[in-house]
């Protein structure tokens, strides 16, 4: 595994101006699936202590799972309906604690709840940030969850991991950290006698071999999913402190535990590409033949209509369009010049068989993201 720059990158999460923290359901609840008081102030002293020198974004977990015992349930449920029912009664349990424990310290909270289509408008995005900034400002402690209630199985951010990931690049944070119930990243489950501890990940090479598992009994992440999220924040180059919840007072110390993710420069998205990428909504898909991929993904060129074999969904020019290859897997994500009735008219044919007003890129590089380049 990677070695360098550690102590560096540790001491950049240390003296983060603005973080981003994110706690999974199962480090704020206890045996009998009830939100745990103990356990949520014990993050929040270290959160509190963190705050004289840094503003604090919390993305909490646990609305389903604080609604288990008051609905009588054995497990996370798992048809949409029951999970935002559990979610409505569980986030006012799991507000009032967040706000009793922050007022132990005199401090305020506020309750963010978003949806990915929240993420996905940019008006949307830029009220986000400026109600997010606005509550620093006055010292309020945001506590963001995804709403449960209102998402849709075909438009939600998935968990928490991925929203904490998106907040910290919306909210330009210096630094994310993800706490769950296990101190780091291993290569196999850490019940494995034999699993190796990985300290951190500098490029996408340091996770090969890596066996990640998916989410627990309360919650819906699991390993897997904090790996991709810590990948997806680093993207946008914030740096990603990945450990326990048993570890907060360190982690927001000194953090001088767990597994750090490294931001890379060289591949480092800017935020309208990361949100063109992560966070808007898709009015439609371009199909492109093998050599258009190319081009897009391994030369940085615009996309031409003559690359382009077909059309579907109806959208305007200026919306946020997926790039698919013949494989029909996604490449990328643009923002398209051309309305789609009038793309269609268009597409296959040159440059040089179009009219003056066509000639110009269907998405053009500078707003064209592809998912090629990787950590």
């Amino acid at each position: 595994m990677s070695t360098q720059q550690t102590p560096d990158m540790r001491a950049r999460i240390a003296t983060a101006k603005k973080i981003v923290v994110k706690i999974g359901s199962s480090s704020l609840t206890g045996e009998d699936l009830a939100v745990a008081p103990e356990k949520i102030d014990a993050i929040v002293d270290a959160v509190q202590a963190r705050m004289a020198t840094s503003d604090v974004i919390v993305v909490s977990s646990g609305a389903v799972a604080a609604a288990l015992k008051p609905l009588g349930l054995s497990s996370r449920p798992q048809d949409l309906a029951t999970k935002q029912a559990a979610a409505a009664v569980g986030q006012v349990h799991l507000a009032q604690e967040w706000a009793r424990s922050f007022a132990r310290y005199g401090r305020a909270t506020a309750q963010v709840l978003l949806t990915a289509a929240d993420a996905g408008h940019r008006d949307r995005t830029r009220n986000i940030q400026r109600t997010v900034d606005r509550l620093r400002q006055l010292g309020v402690v945001p506590i963001v969850n995804e709403n449960d209630t209102v998402a849709t199985s075909e438009m939600h951010f998935g968990d928490n991991d991925r929203l904490s990931a998106i907040v910290a690049t919306l909210t330009s944070a210096d630094a994310l950290v993800l706490l769950s119930d296990v101190d780091g990243l291993y290569d196999r489950n850490p019940v494995d006698p034999g699993a190796q501890f990985i300290p951190e990940v500098v490029t996408g090479k340091d996770l090969d071999g890596v066996a990640a598992g998916g989410g627990g009994r309360v919650g819906t992440g699991g390993m897997a999913s904090k790996v991709s999220a810590a990948r997806l924040a680093a993207r946008s180059g914030v740096p990603v402190l990945l450990t326990s919840a048993a570890k907060v007072d360190a982690a927001l110390a000194d953090a001088a535990v767990g597994t750090v993710f490294h931001p890379r420069p060289d591949k480092r998205l800017s935020a309208w590409k990361f949100w063109a990428l992560y966070a808007a909504d898709s009015g439609g898909t371009l199909h492109l033949d093998a050599g258009a991929v190319e081009a897009v993904t391994q030369r940085g060129k615009s996309l031409l209509a003559v690359g382009i074999v077909d059309v579907t969904g109806e959208f305007r020019a200026g919306e946020i369009v997926d790039i698919v290859g013949p494989d029909s897997h996604i490449v990328g994500r643009g923002e398209v010049k051309f309305d789609s009735s009038t793309l269609r008219t268009i597409i296959g044919r040159s440059t040089a068989e179009l009219d003056e007003q066509h000639r110009r890129p269907v998405v053009h590089a500078d707003y064209l993201s592809n998912y090629a380049s990787r950590l």
